[in-house]
This record gives structure tokens, sequence and C-alpha cells, in this order.
């Protein structure tokens, strides 16, 4: 961290190297000629990730019941590029790394491993949908294996624009496999064969009820959390004082909240209806019928996840690159990017090898990280630095954010960690 505090001191103080750019190499500055569109497809392809997929499981544990864009060019002739170094501009030089970088490596590496875990499960549904029974057993960890070795290839794409079209396939595929898992879980619900549902709370006890409670609650924060990387993804469009970026960012942004939105509520809804407290973590696990339509839709979750894996990369190689350039020297160039992208993906494929607990990773994650980064960071730096009216409307809102994102942190980490803990007792590592 202290390399890194040096670093970013450093990049300021520096404008180019010998005989480079730094900022025309590094991923999230090297290209700043993004349309509106691919802000959209960035958007949808990091907030509808694996988290829709455990909507109706946190569903199962709650019941029924309970302007960073506008940031990125606050300050006339200045564009802040990184998450981090609009925290700097809020909380100071160093100060401000230590507050951001540390949450936003955890958000974007813990949702790497998340999506590892994801796209092996996924693919392991796929291959025993199409077996049905018939093949031989293959374990998890292979299927998690064949899925990271995608990403040493797509890791080597040089910035946000050139993974612009794996991310709208992904974005595609997110509404397709969620709109397969609404109407598969609705018809499922439908035929009088069908017995009778339970909407009782998951848990049994209730130290199960609360515990349940609280790592649904981080399930949910990670589901809604993906503007952890909305300034790397604004960082790509070009801006002038005439047309500045958040105007074709805004569309894009709205654009995606409309996807999320149709996504999420048919999907937590609709798999809720359809198994009630019996729903598996991830709701194309518990669908088996039709067999083919679900099996194409674990392999749309696959292409997804594959896109979503690189979205939240994509700040994590800034960071090394930057760093190993900087500070420790290495020229910038082919060798350097194989050899430190590859080994951030060998890292994050061994993690999620060796602890595929979906459902914790998701609570655990969400409150620990995510519910920082996205609920309450930005609304104390949008006090901070826009200075609402005490006691007004923004104000207020704000404020609220704020308690809601504290309570989350502290909170839903229990939960998740706690079904990490339960899990465990009948795992068998690399099983």
């Amino acid at each position: 961290m202290e390399e890194y505090v040096e670093t970013v001191k450093e990049r300021e103080s520096e404008a180019k190297l010998k005989d480079v750019n730094l900022d025309d190499w590094l991923p999230i500055t090297s290209s700043r000629t993004a349309k509106w569109y691919y802000s959209a497809f960035h958007n949808v392809t990091a907030m509808v990730g694996a988290g829709v997929l455990g909507l109706p499981f946190a569903m199962s544990h709650l019941g029924w019941g309970p302007g960073m864009v506008e940031m990125h060019e606050m300050v006339p002739g200045k564009r802040f590029d990184r998450y981090h170094e609009l925290g700097q501009h809020a909380f100071g030089k160093k100060l401000g790394l230590w507050i951001i970088v540390p949450q936003q490596l955890v958000v974007d590496v813990g949702t790497d491993i998340v999506y590892m875990v994801t796209g092996g499960q996924s693919l392991k549904k796929f291959h025993d949908l199409v077996c049905n029974g018939r093949c031989k057993d293959i374990r998890l960890t292979y299927f998690i294996m064949i899925f990271g070795s995608v990403h040493f290839l797509l890791s080597q794409m040089p910035n946000f624009n050139s993974i612009s079209g794996v991310s709208a396939a992904a974005a595609v595929m997110s509404i397709c496999y969620s709109m397969v898992a609404f109407f598969a879980s609705v018809l499922h619900k439908h035929p009088a064969a069908v017995g009778a549902v339970d909407y009782g709370l998951k848990a049994a006890t209730t130290a199960g009820h609360v515990f349940g409670a609280l790592n649904a609650l981080g399930a949910v924060a990670f589901a809604f959390a993906g503007h952890n990387v909305v300034l790397e993804i604004q960082a790509t469009i070009p801006s002038t004082p005439e047309q500045p970026s958040k105007k074709p960012m805004w569309r894009g942004v709205m654009a995606a909240y409309g996807i999320v939105a149709l996504c999420y509520f048919s999907v937590a809804f609709g798999g809720y209806y359809a198994f009630g407290n019996s729903v598996d973590p991830n709701i194309l696990i518990t669908l088996d019928k039709p067999r083919w339509l679900i099996a194409l839709a674990n392999l749309m979750v696959v292409v997804h996840v594959i896109g979503s894996y690189q979205v939240f990369a994509m700040p994590v190689f800034d960071m090394m690159e930057t760093v190993l350039v900087k500070k420790l020297k290495f020229a910038p160039g082919l060798p350097l990017r194989l050899t430190a992208r590859s080994a951030y993906v060998a890292l994050t494929m061994l993690v999620g090898m060796t602890f595929p607990f979906f459902d914790g990773l998701l609570g655990f994650f969400g409150g620990f990280a995510f519910a920082p980064t996205t609920y309450f960071l930005p609304c104390i730096i949008w006090l901070m630095l826009r200075k609402p009216a005490r006691y007004s409307l923004t104000w207020f809102l704000n404020w609220i954010f704020i308690a809601i994102g504290v309570a989350l942190m502290l909170l839903s980490p229990i939960g998740g960690l706690r079904q990490i803990i339960l899990d465990a007792k009948t795992f068998k590592f690399y099983s």
C-alpha cells in the first residue's frame, strides 16, 4: 500500500516517462473514444452479475417484506479517471488512497473470485443437464479451471474499449438468462402437480433466521453494486467543454438501470414465487426443466460472467501496471502485461477453486466491501464536495444511504462468514 501511495505521488510529479506517456498505455486512460452505448454495455455487465442469480435465495431469508457520474468532471479542466483520484480530491492525497484503494481492490478481486466460481458452476450445470446422468461426473474444480483458461487470453486486451464487444455480448446474455430464469420459474409454479410452496423463512432456528437475513442483505448489496468501476468506465468517453462526458455517460447509466431493474425484480420475485424457501443459492441450479433451455441459460451465464470478470479486472490491471512501471521501473509492453495479468488470473482462479462457496461469498463481499464503495463513500464524497443545504432533501437522502451502507458493512459479513463456515463443514477441497 505504501508503494502505491508513493507511486501515485510520482505519477503527479512526472508527466511522462522517458520514451512513453504512461497514461497512453495504462488500460483506464489509453483510449477515450467510447460511445454512450459502450458505457451502457459496461454498466449492465458490471451490475447484472452473478448476484442476480442469488436474489431468490436472498428472498428466502428475508421473506416478501423488507452521482459518481456528476463528480467525474466537477473540477473544470480535470477528469477523475479513477475512483481513488476522486477520493484523493475529497479526503486528501494520502488519506484518499488509504480509504479508497484497499476497498476497491477487495471489491474488484473479490468479484472476480466470485465470477470464477459462478462460471465453473454454470459450466458444470450445463454439462450435467446435457449428459443427463450418462457421463462421468467431473469435479467443479476442473470446470473452474476451464472457465479461468479463457481469461488468460482475454486479459491481454489493452483497455475498456477493446473489450466492448465482449461486454456487449455479456449484457445481452444477462437479459436473456434473466428472462429464462423468470419464465421458467413462473411456468414451473403453474402445473397442478406442483405441491404447495413454503414462503416461510428458510432457516429453522432464531439464530438461523438472523444470520440468514444478514447474509441475504449482503447478497442484495452485492447484486446492486456495480458503481465501483463507473469512473473508470466514464474515463473512456471523450469530453469537451461543449460536450462533457457526463451527458453520454448518463444516457448509458439510465439505459443500464432500466435493464437492471427488469432483470433483478423479475428474477428475484419470480424465483421466490416458484420455489419459496427451497430455492438454491443460484436459481439456475434449482431449475432443471425444460432441460435444453436451462442448459442454454447456464451457457449464457458463462458468457456474461466472462465479460463481467474483465470489467472488474481492468481497474486492478491499471493499478498493478502503474506500480510495476512507476515504482519497480519495469518497461511498459507486452511481456509485462502478459506476466502480470496472467498471474492475476491464476490467483483468482486458484482462490475460486479452493473456496467455491457462492452464497457465502456473495454475502461476505457484498457487506464487507461493496457496501462502503457503493452505498456510503460516494454519499460522503458528495456531501463533502457539493455541500448541499443542511436538512434539504438531498442532504437527508445521502445521510439515509450512509446509515444503510454502514449497517450493511457491519452486519452482513457476519452472515456471509457463517454461511461459508456451514458450507465448509461438508466441503472437500478441490472436489
